[in-house]
């Protein structure tokens, strides 16, 4: 695939390959008729001939009904039928059970607790009816299922009518299916290719999970499975005489850039050095590192094209930012690939649309997100400052026949303003005067009245003064381009990592101590330095 992101152009000459590739994706699956009073009320009587019986006691009745079918089926099948504790992971149960040569169907049911919304029924008088709401613990069944298509699929159910469900897919299992089909030669450790003999041929592969056909692909395996699931709860006779039929939505995806390095080394000092750069430029509160055996594979490596599932054995670091409902992450996967991903928890919150027929839509959001993500990261890692900027900012600018004055860079407010702004430089959609006024608040620790959103946009009108900002179209927001991200990242170092420090008059005087840091050895010979010339200009220091 061709580059798509400056990042990508920054370290092409380290970079064995990259795809893109949409990678979890979570459907909610519900029989919307039945999810209304009068609507449960009609397929209660289909199902029954009469509503005199739809009480609580066999709403109950049929989801132990459901419980003794599921568990019966997996005695006599010998399918593994397991109760789940709290806390358990079971994602992990489910891995370690994966059969070693699957065939298509059910390999494992797992059964747990869990909030869910279900129907209350109360009788008054000689026939009064009322159907109400209410949000309970009550058993799910997860029903873990290879496909020869999607390889590991997970389908979970509520117990209870209407039978609300959970289509969980994996966008990095469906295209290792896909490709081995077409015979492209790759290699997989866990949920990402680590090697890949045609980089073009497994990005085509990828696309095709983001294109519109992809609708059909998931009402596909939606309808292989589910029916089959739900049949312990209504026989298939049942399900076409009532009409019960799912209907799917978007609920959680993930869309992620991997990118491919020749070498392991390599994306070790890469990744942790741009998280040093760009750490506190971005206001990433979220860096950790999930400790393990650093261990990495020795540079030349026999090319073996093959399907591998392991655990990864060295430290793994994850860069993670959160912008609304959107979940920005950077961290390494596998021994030579280092992944971005956007994930979106609840599309709904997106205001994109959430039905399946939205997919297309959904997808070229995050993708764009992403787009962005990438292009500010860069942007904070590799700052630059033309000649004539810094002597231009104290100097009044305009924004349309306005007039307006310059940047003192030495302000403190100001300093905050645009540390600010590149911390809401992550934010999918640009950010508004009242974002910025809660960012500075934070970080000059003063209180709302002292700085509102009027002064925002007032800082801001000077930013944009020097093209340092822009207004998205008409509207109130703001989004920093990339040159002038670039500049306001380089301002922020020259005053906090050059100025400042340099400047103290404390370490001009004495010796700075052990020098074990490189940077550490730049500053101590910058004071040395400037001492000697503030001695010759007869400047006290």
């Amino acid at each position: 695939m061709a580059p798509t992101d400056p990042l990508n152009l920054a370290y092409a000459d380290l970079l064995a390959g990259q795809y893109d590739c949409v990678d979890r994706i979570i459907l909610n699956a519900h029989f919307g008729f039945a999810c209304r009073a009068g609507g449960f009320r009609y397929w209660w009587r289909t199902l029954h001939g009469s509503d005199a019986n739809l009480d609580n006691v066999h709403l109950m009745r049929m989801a132990g009904r459901f419980s003794r079918r599921v568990r019966g089926w997996g005695q006599k099948e010998n399918i593994p039928v397991i109760d789940c504790a709290v806390g358990e992971r079971k994602h992990e149960l489910a891995e370690g059970r994966l059969p070693s040569n699957p065939k298509p169907g059910i390999f494992l049911v797992l059964v747990n607790r869990a909030p869910a919304s279900v129907w209350d029924v109360r009788h008054y008088g000689k026939c009064g009816l009322q159907l109400s709401r209410k949000r309970i613990y009550v058993n799910h069944y997860t029903f873990h299922i290879w496909d020869a298509e999607w390889g590991h699929v997970a389908i979970r159910i509520c117990g209870h009518p209407p039978f609300s469900a959970m289509l969980m897919l994996n966008g990095h299992e469906y295209v290792a299916s896909r490709a081995v089909v077409r015979k492209i030669r790759f290699r997989k450790e866990g949920n990402c290719f680590t090697q890949f003999a045609d980089a073009r041929g497994l990005q085509l592969v990828a696309d095709t999970l983001r294109s519109k056909d992809a609708i059909g692909r998931l009402l596909e395996v939606g309808a292989r499975w589910l029916y089959r699931c739900v049949c312990f709860a209504l026989h298939s006779d049942e399900q076409k005489r009532t009409g019960f039929r799912y209907q799917l939505s978007l609920f959680q995806i993930e869309y992620s850039r991997n990118f491919l390095f020749e070498r392991g080394g390599d994306l070790e000092r890469m990744f942790q050095g741009l998280i040093d750069r760009t750490r506190c430029a971005l206001d990433v509160k979220a860096v950790r590192t999930i400790l393990g055996r650093k261990r990495r594979p020795p540079r030349k490596l026999k090319r073996a094209w093959e399907i591998a599932v392991e655990r990864p054995q060295y430290n793994l670091t994850v860069f993670k930012i959160r912008t609304g409902t959107l979940k920005l992450k950077m961290y390494t996967k596998g021994e030579r690939v280092l992944r971005a991903e956007v994930t979106v928890n609840e599309v709904r919150k997106l205001r994109k649309g959430n039905s399946l027929p939205r997919w297309f839509t959904v997808i070229q959001h995050l993708y764009q997100v992403l787009n962005r993500f990438l292009a500010v990261v860069q942007c904070a890692d590799s700052a630059t400052l033309s000649e004539d900027t810094y002597e231009s900012l104290p100097k009044p600018s305009t924004v349309g026949a306005a007039r307006v004055a310059g940047i003192n860079l030495a302000s403190t407010r100001m300093a905050a303003v645009m540390e600010s702004v590149i911390a809401l430089s992550t934010q999918a959609g640009g950010f508004s005067s009242g974002d910025l006024a809660l960012k500075v608040q934070e970080r000059l620790r003063v209180p709302a009245a002292d700085y509102r959103p009027r002064h925002a946009a007032y800082d801001l009108k000077k930013l944009r003064g020097k093209n340092f900002v822009d207004k998205i179209g008409k509207s109130r927001l703001y989004q920093a381009p990339v040159q002038g991200l670039r500049t306001l990242v380089a301002l922020g170092l020259l005053l906090d990592k050059v100025f400042k420090p340099v400047l103290r008059n404390r370490n001009l005087q004495r010796g700075y101590g052990p020098l074990n840091n490189p940077i550490d050895r730049h500053y101590y010979n910058l004071r040395q330095e400037m001492g000697r010339l503030f001695r010759t200009l007869k400047i006290a220091s």
